[in-house]
């Protein structure tokens, strides 16, 4: 039973800041019914743009986010969404990526995309999307590592490669790295300037709660070239306090949503 809504309050540096929420929305599809669609709505609605991974590739993923979309739309603001096609290097599980965000704060410049230069290394090949802003833009990067026990550092120590790919992008790295920051891995990324946003912050959901104690792992962030990005905010939204037991809470997802709100330089 849901007993209370998680409301978020931003800084109040109102439009010069963007605000980005990532969130690993398990197996989300045709089993997340019309109740959890309207809780991820409302937890979500106060954001610009919506990152999330692991949507279902079969049937009821892309109608998920529609119905996302249109929850969405229903709470006084216009929304649009990409979704992605279903990764295709992956012999591990395939997905699909998706984005939604408001229309008015942001404007798509071109087409998302799954990068596929490095499918042989990478089982779910991450979701590229630019947005414009005013004058600027930065490009968003949705990515969903393979399981901590396959050792997700073996595709993410590719991520090196992109900002050389992408010279002329305002990367950020957003998902489910199944790593907490401090691993090595990182430390390249680290090293050109890509600093995490969360540090020390767990990020999943224990099967049982110890001691009160709920969360399990570092293992979502955002990670944003600070020579580019100025961060205001950055944190977890608790939404299973919402629910009475964390069963149920898992039954919406067993990650909290992550956000990260910014300016551009």
């Amino acid at each position: 039973m849901i007993v209370l809504l998680c409301v978020i309050t931003f800084s109040g540096y109102g439009q010069s800041t963007i605000t980005v929420c990532s969130w690993n929305l398990q197996d989300f599809g045709k089993t997340k019914g019309d109740k959890e669609i309207e809780f991820i709505a409302n937890t979500v609605k106060d954001f610009d743009v919506i990152a999330i991974q692991e949507v279902v590739s079969g049937y009821g993923g892309a109608q998920a986010v529609a119905r996302l979309h249109d929850a969405l739309n229903r709470k006084g603001t216009k929304w649009d969404y990409s979704i992605s096609e279903p990764t295709v290097s992956s012999a591990y599980k395939t997905e699909r990526y998706a984005y939604i965000w408001k229309t008015s704060k942001l404007q798509k410049t071109g087409d998302a995309w799954l990068e596929k230069k490095y499918n042989k290394e990478i089982d779910r090949e991450p979701f590229f999307i630019k947005f414009s802003v005013n004058d600027n833009t930065f490009t968003l990067v949705n990515f969903h590592a393979i399981t901590k026990s396959k050792q997700p550092e073996t595709e993410i120590k590719y991520f090196k490669f992109f900002p050389e790919s992408y010279p002329n992008d305002n990367l950020i790295f957003c998902g489910d790295f199944n790593l907490p920051q401090s691993h090595t891995v990182f430390n390249p990324l680290k090293k050109m300037g890509y600093m995490p946003s969360l540090e020390g912050i767990k990020t999943s959901l224990r099967q049982k709660c110890i001691n009160g104690d709920c969360m399990a792992s570092e293992f979502d962030n955002f990670f944003y070239d600070q020579t580019k990005i100025n961060m205001v905010a950055t944190g977890i939204i608790p939404f299973f306090k919402s629910f009475s037991d964390l069963k149920e809470a898992r039954s919406i997802s067993d990650h909290v949503p992550i956000y990260f709100e910014f300016s551009l330089n």
